[in-house]
C-alpha cells in the first residue's frame, strides 16, 4: 500500500472532530481535511450521570455528515473513539447501539490508558525533538475535559503516568454555581486542584529534576501565539505564561477570549485551563512549556499508519510500557533480582515453546509484565498474595494496555501461584472469551515453570536448556553450581498445571559447572 486516505473521529467531552489523514512511507502522515463541531458530552455525563437523548441525536446527524465528507474525500478506513464522557455515562451501550443503526459507525469507547497512549504515540513518533527533550526530565501533560493525565521521563525512559479526574470541563460543572456567585472563580479553581495536585507531587515528583512540560490539550495553541504574535515558536518560558496568566485575571476571560480570537462559546473553558496550566507549573518547577500540537486523532493516524507497515516509530512505545511494568514493581517493593530472572526465564521459555502455545508477539510482552508483577502483592499481605497481585494489577493504570489485556495480566498472575479458576467460574464476573481464557492458563503455565526455578530466591541458575525429549516430556537441563535440592523437589507442583495445560510434562535436570 503506498498511499491510504484514513479519518479519525474523535468524540471529545466538548467537541467531536473528524481528521481526514493521507498516510504514506514517503511522505508520513499529512492532515488534508479537519472538521470540528462544538458539543458538550460530558456536560451531562459529569452533571447527571447520562448523556441526553438529544444529544445523541445530535451525535447521530454528526456522524452522518461526517460519513458524506468522508466519501467525497475517498477515505479508505476510518476509526472512530470516544473517551471519558462517553466512557463514564451509564446509558454508552444504549448509545452505541443507537449511533451504530442509525449511522452504521461503529464508536470504539477506549479505557484511559489506551486513550492516553494513543496520544503519546503521536507524540513520540512525530516530534523530532521528543526524544531529545525527554532525556532531560520531562513531564508530559495532557488536559481534556474530563481529566488530566500526568506522564513522566527521565533518561529517556517513563517513569509513571497517573490520572487525575479533574479536567476542564469536570471543573468548571463542579465549580458552575461558584462561578456566578464570586469573583474569586480562579481561587476557588486553585483550591479543588490542590489536594490532588501536592498529593501527585508528594508520591511522584518528589525530588524528580523538571527542566520541560509538554503540553497537549485544548488552547495551548492559542495561548502560544498571542504571547509569540507572529513568530514560529512552539516553547513558552515559565515567565512568559506567568505574564500572560497575571494579564488574563486583570482583563478577564470574556476579553481575553475576544484577543486571542476564541469563539464566545468556548471562552467558559478558558480559565479552568489556565488554572491547570498554572498549578502544573508551579508543582513540577518546569522551566519551559512545550506545543506539539498533537491530538488524539492524529495518535489513531499513526496507530494506522503502523499497523499497515507504512510508518515506524522513532521511539521505542513497547519499552515505556515495559519500563512503567518496572515501576510499579518498584513501588510493591518486588524483589528485583528475583523478578529479573524470573522475566528472563519466562520469556526464554515462551520463545522454546512457541509451537506448543501458538502465541504471538504481544502475548509476549503481556508475559514480560507479568512476570515484573508477579510478586507485587506481597506488598498487601503475604498470606494472599496472588489475590492482591490481581487486585493491584486491576486498579493501577499501565499505559498502553487494553482492559481486556489488563485483566489477561491480571489473572495470568493471579493464576501463577493461586488456584486457576475454571472458565465458567472466570467468566461469571469478567468479559473474557474461551479465546482469552486459553492465553491466560498458558502464559500462568509459562510463568509457574519460570517460578519454580528459583524457588528459593536466591539466583541459583544461571541459564536453561530446553529440549523435546518425546511427545509427553520436556527436559529442562538448569547450569548451575549451586544445589538444587529444593527446586528440583518442588518443581513438580509447578509442572503440573504446564501438563495440563500442553499435554508435555516438564522434568527439571541439574548440571553443575565448574
Amino acid at each position: 500500500m503506498a498511499c491510504a486516505m484514513f479519518a479519525a473521529i474523535d468524540v471529545g467531552s466538548y467537541e467531536v472532530n473528524l481528521k481526514i489523514y493521507e498516510l504514506s512511507a514517503r511522505k508520513g502522515i499529512r492532515v488534508v481535511n479537519h472538521v470540528r463541531h462544538r458539543m458538550e458530552l460530558g456536560k451531562d455525563t459529569y452533571a447527571i450521570g447520562r448523556i441526553g437523548t438529544e444529544l445523541v441525536d445530535e451525535l447521530c446527524r454528526v456522524f452522518l455528515d461526517f460519513q458524506r465528507i468522508m466519501k467525497e474525500f475517498g477515505v479508505e478506513d476510518y476509526r472512530a473513539c470516544a473517551t471519558s464522557a462517553v466512557r463514564e455515562s451509564k446509558n454508552y451501550v444504549v448509545l452505541l447501539d443507537r449511533i451504530y443503526l442509525k449511522t452504521g459507525i461503529r464508536l470504539e469507547v477506549l479505557n484511559n490508558s489506551e486513550q492516553r497512549f494513543l496520544g503519546y504515540k503521536s507524540i513520540a513518533s512525530n516530534s523530532e525533538r521528543f526524544q531529545e527533550i525527554i532525556e532531560k526530565g520531562t513531564a508530559i501533560v495532557d488536559v481534556g475535559g474530563g481529566s488530566i493525565q500526568l506522564s513522566l521521563f527521565d533518561k529517556d525512559n517513563l517513569v509513571t503516568t497517573q490520572n487525575i479526574r479533574l479536567g476542564t470541563l469536570r471543573l468548571r460543572e463542579r465549580l458552575a454555581d461558584v462561578a456566578e456567585r464570586t469573583v474569586r472563580y480562579a481561587g476557588a479553581i486553585e483550591e479543588l486542584l490542590n489536594n490532588e495536585m501536592r498529593t501527585y507531587r508528594k508520591f511522584y515528583l518528589k525530588d524528580r529534576n523538571i527542566r520541560y512540560m509538554l503540553l497537549v490539550g485544548s488552547y495551548i495553541q492559542y495561548i502560544n501565539q498571542y504571547i509569540h504574535k507572529d513568530r514560529e515558536v512552539n516553547q513558552i518560558t515559565r515567565e512568559e505564561f506567568i505574564t500572560f496568566y497575571d494579564e488574563f485575571i486583570q482583563n478577564g476571560q470574556s476579553a481575553m477570549a475576544e484577543k486571542m480570537g476564541i469563539a464566545m462559546e468556548n471562552s467558559t473553558l478558558l480559565l479552568p485551563t489556565l488554572v491547570i496550566y498554572k498549578r502544573l507549573l508551579e508543582e513540577s518547577g518546569a522551566e519551559y512549556v512545550v506545543i506539539l500540537g498533537m491530538d488524539l486523532g492524529d495518535g489513531m493516524a499513526f496507530d494506522y499508519a503502523e499497523r499497515k507497515k507504512l510508518l515506524k516509530p522513532k521511539h521505542n512505545l513497547e519499552n515505556d510500557i515495559i519500563e512503567s511494568a518496572r515501576n510499579i514493581a518498584k513501588r510493591y517493593h518486588t524483589n528485583r533480582n528475583h523478578t529479573q530472572l524470573i522475566e528472563r526465564l519466562a520469556l526464554f521459555l515462551f520463545d522454546k515453546t512457541k509451537s506448543l502455545h501458538g502465541l504471538g508477539k504481544r502475548e509476549r510482552l503481556l508475559l514480560q509484565i507479568c512476570a515484573l508483577l508477579h510478586d507485587c502483592g506481597k506488598y498487601i499481605n503475604m498470606s494472599q498474595a496472588a489475590q492482591c497481585s490481581y487486585n493491584i494489577i486491576m486498579a493501577t493504570e499501565i499505559i498502553g494496555l487494553s482492559h481486556l489485556e489488563q485483566e489477561i495480566v491480571a489473572n495470568t498472575v493471579r493464576f501463577n501461584s493461586g488456584d486457576v479458576l475454571a472458565f465458567e467460574e472466570l467468566a461469571a464476573s469478567s468479559l473474557l472469551e474461551r479465546a482469552e481464557y486459553m492465553t491466560i492458563i498458558k502464559l500462568a503455565a509459562i510463568l509457574s515453570l519460570a517460578n519454580g526455578l528459583d524457588r528459593s530466591h536466591k539466583q541459583k541458575i544461571r541459564e536453561i536448556k530446553v529440549s523435546m525429549k518425546d511427545n509427553h516430556t520436556m527436559q529442562i537441563v538448569a547450569n548451575t553450581e549451586e544445589d538444587l535440592t529444593l527446586e528440583q523437589a518442588m518443581f513438580p507442583e509447578k509442572a503440573d498445571l504446564f501438563e495440563e495445560v500442553f499435554s508435555i510434562r516438564p522434568v527439571l535436570k541439574a548440571k553443575k559447572l565448574g
